[in-house]
């Protein structure tokens, strides 16, 4: 029988726990990991599943994820469907072997998180792995607390004791993901912050060569999770940040907790103290009570916060929410704001593209080998390589969405700290496993940034990092 095929609808959490999954099920079974974000997530989730079954009517259907456990009783009802498992019961073996067509528990009720991790991505260049889930906040738009339960963390010793693991098996680039990254820490001993995760990451797993974060939410990003977003080289050059709009009165009715200031004043701060760092943001057109005025506020914010990654979203109605309630936007007015916004982010991203022509760049190759994604997630286009591998390319051009670049022959200098050139895998390895054994609370570490260096003085240095880069390679 052929081997499970697993179908990932929406977050990158959702992909780290596919591959995961895939050691779960089955021979022959069809697993879609659905979610359950939008409306639209939802009719996507039922026409894969329908697709699924038209592709392999012998398959054994399994629905999985955000919209199953929300909603489990409808998934069950489709005739496609074989089961229907919640969001612990996906990762639990127990699961698997019952017999029962649905299993779905409580969820705000689960306590841990990534009880099954998986040892190698087979089908991502970058592995993902999930440090966080479920969430604490209810903003009035969103149901995933309700898919994903509360916020829990998973301990630093088991999350670099992966994250080793991944290295060894031939990874180069980790994306920690969360559905709130950024509130890691406070339920366990110590309450860790993510950034002091970071640390820890960065010290017991010096092979690492590419460290990734997912979305984060700009209130909860504090010194020392800056200093090493604008100060370590393994950090790559990209913040996602969970803005969703640029209008105060707009962001108080969605329940957040920053208000358009902080968002502008935080992205200053971000490239003045790291100017190739590139942002990405979640922004929702269309939200209950927008007017023009204050749509004009979000289609701005664009220009002011300097977003090429926009992940841009027309409002979409979740049954139970509170914003469902609220005075709603009609839905062509939603659907031209948010094709505004995508032009005015394409606009943005063509000329922050145009800005890197001429550069040099390191790139991690991607499937299918002749492509693959620089530190500040602009994709470029080149001649096919291994997938997998890390190359030096230059910036020959681009289309306004993706990047050309011709490869560069000299061998990549890895931007370890310098300690961790003489390291190698195996000695990587050994440090972590000692490594989930000190003090979780401890407010400075080995590596704890410093006071973040005047411009002048950072230009400097980034002038000796860039000297000694040649070094090594010349």
């Amino acid at each position: 029988m052929p081997d499970p095929r697993i179908i990932s609808l929406g977050c990158r959490l959702n992909i780290a726990e596919s591959e995961a999954i895939r050691t779960l099920a089955g021979p022959g079974t069809i697993v879609i990991n659905s979610c359950a974000v939008t409306n639209g997530a939802v009719a996507e989730t039922r026409k894969a599943i329908r697709r699924a079954r038209a592709e392999r009517p012998d398959a054994q259907i399994v629905v999985t994820g955000c919209a199953a456990q929300i909603d489990p009783a409808s998934f069950a009802a489709m005739p496609e469907v074989d089961r229907v498992l919640g969001n612990v019961e996906k990762r639990a073996p127990a699961a698997w072997a019952s017999e029962e067509t649905v299993l779905v528990g409580d969820i705000l009720s689960a306590r841990e998180t990534a009880p099954q991790l998986s040892a190698v991505f087979a089908t991502h260049a970058r592995a993902f792995v999930e440090v966080q889930n479920g969430c604490d906040h209810r903003c009035t738009f969103c149901v995933i607390p309700y898919g994903r339960g509360n916020s829990r963390s998973v301990p630093a010793g088991a999350v670099i004791e992966q994250i080793a693991a991944l290295i060894d098996g031939g990874h180069r680039e980790v994306v920690l993901t969360g559905v709130d990254l950024t509130s890691y820490g406070p339920d366990l001993p110590g309450a860790p912050s993510l950034g002091l995760l970071v640390e820890r990451i960065l010290r017991h797993v010096p092979a690492l060569e590419r460290l990734r974060l997912s979305s984060l939410d700009g209130v909860e990003i504090d010194d020392r999770l800056f200093a090493l977003l604008t100060q370590e080289a393994r950090v790559m050059p990209h913040v996602h940040l969970s803005l969703q709009a640029g209008n105060d009165m707009i962001l108080k009715r969605m329940k957040r907790r920053h208000a358009r200031a902080d968002s502008v004043a935080l992205v200053d701060r971000l490239k003045t103290a790291r100017p190739e760092i590139a942002i990405g943001a979640d922004l929702i057109a269309g939200f209950p009570t927008e007017d023009d005025a204050m749509f004009a506020d979000t289609l701005a914010l664009i220009d002011d916060c300097d977003i090429v990654h926009a992940h841009i979203f027309p409002y979409s109605e979740r049954d139970g929410t509170p914003a469902a309630r609220m005075p709603a936007v009609p839905v062509p007015v939603r659907k031209r704001r948010a094709a505004l916004l995508r032009e005015a982010a394409a606009v943005r991203k063509a000329a922050w593209l145009r800005g890197l022509i001429g550069t040099t760049q390191d790139v991690l190759v991607e499937r299918p080998g002749d492509r693959g994604h620089i530190g500040s997630f602009a994709e470029a286009r080149f001649e096919t390589l291994p997938v997998g591998s890390a190359e030096r390319v230059r910036i020959t051009g681009s289309d306004g969405n993706m990047l050309t670049a011709s490869v560069l022959r000299s061998p990549i200098a890895s931007p370890l700290l310098a300690s961790s050139l003489l390291t190698s895998p195996a000695e990587a390895g050994a440090q972590s496993r000692n490594s989930g054994n000190e003090a979780p609370s401890s407010p400075i570490s080995d590596i704890a940034p410093g006071p973040r260096p005047s411009p002048g003085k950072q230009k400097q240095q980034q002038q000796h990092q860039q000297a000694t880069s040649q070094e090594i390679l010349a």
